[in-house]
């Protein structure tokens, strides 16, 4: 029968291995004058002599003793059965001098980590079970799965962002289906148009109060219900699209769910997250969503194919749900074993989220500090930001395949194809935006210079990039293409600059202050789409219905962002 472990080693007493030793055992003086055997560790048959493991014997203490080696006498215990991790005891009865039966070995030295998972711990006083007067302490500690010795926080920023991650890929998915969908049910380009905007509704009125039961309840907690309130009305639309009015309400569902998380997240980074690592937290987390639009738009097309349209909705809302459970498996366990807490992490976030009274509700309402939030210019240049980047984001988002499509002449497939590029060269560009960033800020450079740094380059760039395309300059359409994808990469710099901008100016408060920007933010989701459509039908010109609208709010929000961006409002 095989080895129950793949990686085995034995116990060797001076280079003989233990049981069935061949060489002759040497001694060595120990501590206090008594005569120790000396034992070292090598990669070899170690699970010769384990009893091969079963399910039963999980969990549970096993032992033996070889007579051969001076009665020697091994405990092999797991210290808990998810971590893989044995402890081996060894005590060595009286011989040859070694202290007699009934007295104490003195402790060796403090436990250490040693190479290759292997730990060395105390010696314990006293008898060892049957076998002897004293022992030292060995573990085996197998590190897995990877992540398990992390520290809390980046446990949570991984699985948030995950969360966003899922979160496009559930935004983008009616995106292609609609197609199918369209055809099946016989919509008009209104009536798909309705369905699409439907869920910038439930976005739009979910960002304030979502923001509110970050504060109020802890972002874990909210983020837990958003991610399974999208899940579940995803998963719901293939049964609802027959019915007009329930498929209008589940993608109002979805944006819902959607539209909380990020105040959720901010709440969890700003909780969580230190300073100078605050902008490689957001950039990671809400690079999650282009990491998301990507996945969406390259797994779509191929289910669709294959397995019909349902297959989106219900296989991207067994991913929310699969999330969902995970993380609550990952929150028990880090209560379980996690005796040190996370760095800047507080207590207030459990406390609140223990059970409160209406009453209670509306006091913590009347808590926040609504007039000096309103007041600051800082504030409405948040506002005014969100809305401007929002408006490129949302309408680049909805109209750029058309685009490629009508005034590049590009076929459908390389359409599709190129509307992948901007959100894939985004994850790259978030990633060295966010190191710069804490770079900066770790040398002494101020945070707020940084911040209007980081948001002029993700403003200025996708609006010098897009007139090329307003402006026919006779370029090649795979060189509009590229210029295009640069513009819209950089604009993820604002990740660094704008959305790390809220946790600056108030950690506690910063959940409220992104579901106010948000609010705006959302609108161009509703409003700006449509408008864009409009002005496409009436002019018939790109440059008039996509670019120069765009164009216009990234150059007045750079301005307003310059002037009045400042990170001086204290709240607490």
């Amino acid at each position: 029968m095989p080895a129950p472990f793949p990686h085995c080693c034995s116990l060797q007493i001076n280079n003989t291995c233990v049981p069935g030793g061949r060489e002759k055992i040497g001694k060595e003086k120990g501590w206090g004058g008594a005569k120790m055997a000396k034992f070292t560790l090598k990669a070899e048959n170690f699970c010769s002599f384990l009893p091969q493991t079963t399910s039963t014997t999980v969990g549970k203490a096993f032992a033996f003793r070889d007579k051969s080696v001076g009665g020697s006498y091994f405990q092999l215990s797991p210290v808990r059965p998810s971590s893989l991790k044995f402890r081996v005891l060894c005590g060595i009865r009286e011989k040859d001098g070694v202290k007699k039966e009934g007295e104490t070995v003195p402790a060796v030295a403090p436990s250490h980590q040693g190479v290759n998972g292997v730990r060395v711990g105390e010696a314990k006083q006293g008898r060892l079970g049957r076998g002897g007067d004293g022992g030292g302490e060995v573990g085996f500690d197998w590190n897995w799965p990877p992540w398990k010795n992390l520290p809390p926080r980046y446990k949570l920023i991984g699985t948030t962002s995950l969360a966003f991650v899922i979160c496009n890929m559930d935004k983008v998915n009616l995106s292609v289906a609609i197609i199918p969908m369209s055809n099946q049910f016989g919509w008009s380009s209104s009536t798909a148009g309705l369905v699409q905007s439907s869920f910038f509704w439930g976005y739009a009125l979910s960002q304030l109060p979502g923001g509110w039961l970050a504060k109020r309840f802890g972002g874990r907690k909210v983020l837990e219900l958003g991610v399974l309130t999208w899940s579940c009305a995803t998963a719901l639309v293939p049964l609802l699209a027959g019915f007009m009015p329930g498929l209008v309400f589940s993608r109002i569902l979805v944006g819902i769910g959607e539209g909380v998380s990020p105040s959720a997240a901010t709440d969890l980074i700003a909780r969580t997250i230190p300073l100078q690592e605050r902008s490689r937290a957001v950039a990671f987390v809400f690079g999650g969503l282009s990491v998301g639009s990507v996945t969406g738009l390259l797994l779509a097309p191929a289910l669709i194919q294959h397995y019909g349209w349902e297959s989106v909705f219900y296989l991207f809302g067994l991913f929310g749900l699969a999330w969902f459970i995970g993380f609550q498996t990952m929150v028990e366990q880090e209560a379980s074993y996690t005796a040190e807490p996370a760095a800047n992490s507080s207590s207030h976030e459990e406390e609140k989220s223990q059970g409160s009274s209406l009453e209670e509700l509306g006091e913590s309402m009347n808590d926040v500090p609504w007039k000096p939030i309103f007041k600051s210019p800082a504030v409405w240049a948040m506002i005014y930001a969100h809305f401007c980047g929002s408006w490129g984001h949302y309408n680049c988002l909805s109209w750029l395949p058309t685009y490629f499509s009508e005034a590049l002449n590009l076929n459908l497939t390389e359409a599709a194809w190129v509307s992948i590029l901007p959100p894939l060269a985004s994850v790259f560009v978030t990633n060295l935006a966010a190191q710069l960033a804490d770079k900066l800020i770790s040398s002494g450079v101020e945070t707020t210079t940084v911040r209007k740094f980081c948001q002029t380059v993700g403003f200025l760039a996708p609006a010098l990039c897009m007139i090329p395309s307003a402006v026919d300059l006779g370029l090649h359409p795979w060189q509009v293409v590229g210029i295009l994808t640069a513009g819209l990469a950089l604009s993820s710099f604002s990740l660094s600059g704008l959305y790390c901008t809220h946790q600056d100016i108030s950690p506690e408060y910063a959940s409220i202050l992104l579901g106010i920007t948000s609010t705006t933010g959302a609108v161009p989701g509703i409003v700006g789409v449509a408008l864009t459509g409009y002005l496409l039908d009436t002019t018939h010109s790109w440059t008039i219905s996509l670019f120069a609208p765009s164009i216009f709010f990234y150059l007045t929000g750079t301005i307003v962002w310059l002037v009045f961006a400042s990170n001086g409002l204290k709240v607490e």
